[in-house]
């Protein structure tokens, strides 16, 4: 089996962008064999428990205060409220639950808060995973002792194009988050968005910067612009959306770069149509978001999801629960992986 690697270069990537369709699918598929059970598909979800009010100026999110977006800001969930959403969660089949924060970064009176809600929802069975922005060397560790098992902190874009979506927090910023997460000990989720103006070369680079982090991400999310009234990028109409088979491109590329790595359909996947992502799997792709909403964007209901596994033959990932029994995913598995709130 081929080794890891982290020594990619821009050419050897854009050399795999360029090659044939039917090829590039064949490679990306024969990796993914390799390493899954292709018609496997994890299952996830995501609960808000802080929306909007974020100080950055990401061009792309709805819940920047400084974009009227009509997201309306709100507090932190009570701990009661979040171990209710938790224990619904596992009542309808999850293993693993993802608290959503938009923030910049969280105050250090703000970890105790989460801590907790991670320590009761661990206690109820679950595993735990979480997305609050930039973290420093001891709010990592101090999530990681209250039981955090995983962390979601995209990189968003290639780090040449990154000054032209993001002002307010630097690429340097987000890699040292993600190295705080790995030396705490916990499992990272870091993917980003595609379709915002960047060039092919670019999503190389976004690609290239992933793979070449010591430690290829457990997952990677990739997300298709949404394009929302009232952030930049959503009134500019400057990011045309992208070609549906260089999304598919995307898909299989990172597959091929990060083989053991979960590549996620994040967001932008409620204007995918059913052919699309159905490509999608076929290149490699073995992780969805589930359930009507992206913490702030829409996303596919459930029934349709379902009816398409149906369709292709899918069904939902087999997952270790902390009791080491397997429980089938059904449709709820809870993870992290949506850029708002990274």
């Amino acid at each position: 089996m081929t080794p890891l690697r982290h020594d990619w270069s821009r050419n050897e990537i854009e050399a795999l962008f360029d090659l044939p369709f039917p090829e590039l699918l064949h490679r990306a598929a024969s990796v993914h064999r390799a390493h899954f059970d292709p018609a496997e598909v994890q299952v996830s979800t995501l609960l808000s428990v802080k929306t909007g009010g974020c100080p950055e100026d990401c061009a792309y999110c709805p819940q920047a205060q400084r974009y009227h977006t009509g997201v309306e800001a709100t507090k932190l969930m009570s701990t009661e409220a979040v171990v209710e959403k938790a224990r619904q969660a596992k009542a309808a089949g999850a293993s693993r639950f993802c608290m959503g924060a938009a923030w910049r970064s969280p105050h250090d009176r703000d970890i105790p808060k989460v801590a907790a809600m991670i320590r009761e929802v661990k206690a109820l069975g679950l595993e735990t995973c979480a997305t609050l922005g930039m973290l420093s060397n001891t709010q990592a560790h101090a999530l990681r002792d209250a039981g955090l098992d995983y962390y979601n902190h995209n990189l968003d874009t290639a780090p040449e194009f990154y000054g032209e979506i993001i002002h307010t927090r630097e690429m340097q910023d987000r890699l040292d988050t993600l190295a705080h997460v790995r030396d705490a000990g916990m499992k990272t989720c870091s993917g980003g968005i595609v379709g915002m103006g960047e060039s092919r070369s670019q999503r190389a680079g976004l690609l290239q910067a992933l793979a070449n982090l010591p430690a290829h991400p457990d997952s990677v999310p990739i997300n298709r612009l949404v394009e929302v009234q009232g952030t930049p990028l959503g009134d500019a109409h400057t990011s045309t959306l992208l070609d549906p088979f260089e999304f598919v491109r995307t898909i299989a590329v990172a597959r091929i770069m990060m083989p053991k790595s979960m590549v996620r359909l994040s967001a932008g996947r409620e204007t995918m149509s059913d052919e699309l992502q159905a490509l999608c799997f076929a290149a490699g792709a073995n992780s969805i978001f589930y359930g009507e909403k992206l913490l702030t964007t829409g996303n596919p209901d459930t029934e349709r999801d379902m009816a398409l596994f149906a369709r292709l033959g899918l069904r939902p990932m087999q997952i270790e629960n902390a009791t080491d029994h397997a429980i089938d995913a059904c449709s709820t598995t809870v993870h992290a992986g949506i850029t708002a709130a990274a």
